[in-house]
C-alpha cells in the first residue's frame, strides 16, 4: 500500500517546489546604481571650466590644442565610445570625452 503512494508524493512534491520557484520574481523594482563620487584635487586643476563653450562642437587636432592652451591643462586625453583608457587620475589632465561622431559630450579634469 505504501509503494502505491510514491508516485503520487513525488508529484505532489514536484507541482509545489515548481509553484515556488514561478513565484520567486523580486517584489522590489531595481534602480540603477548612483554614480561614483567624483575625486577633485583643489580647484579645476585642468582648466576644464574655462573650456565648457566647446561641448558640443565637432573634435579635430585644431581644437584639441586650442582647448589644451586655453584651459591650461598639462596633458589632453582624448575618450572616444569604446577605446580602453587607464583608470588613473590626473587633476592636472583635460580629459575629452567624443561620441561616435567626433562630437564632444563633455570636457572634465582626470
Amino acid at each position: 500500500m505504501l509503494l502505491a503512494w510514491k508516485p503520487w508524493l513525488a508529484a505532489a512534491g514536484l507541482s509545489l517546489i515548481t509553484a515556488c520557484s514561478a513565484t520567486n520574481e523580486p517584489t522590489v523594482p531595481r534602480e540603477p546604481a548612483p554614480k561614483p563620487p567624483r575625486v577633485t584635487d583643489g580647484e579645476d586643476a585642468c582648466g576644464a571650466a574655462r573650456v565648457q563653450d566647446r561641448v558640443g562642437r565637432h573634435f579635430d587636432a585644431t581644437l584639441g590644442a586650442s582647448l589644451r592652451e586655453a584651459s591650461g591643462a598639462d596633458a589632453l586625453r582624448v575618450m572616444r565610445p569604446g577605446e580602453a583608457h587607464t583608470l588613473d587620475y590626473r587633476a592636472e589632465r583635460l580629459n575629452v570625452r567624443l561620441d561616435e561622431r567626433d562630437r564632444i559630450t563633455a570636457l572634465e579634469c582626470g
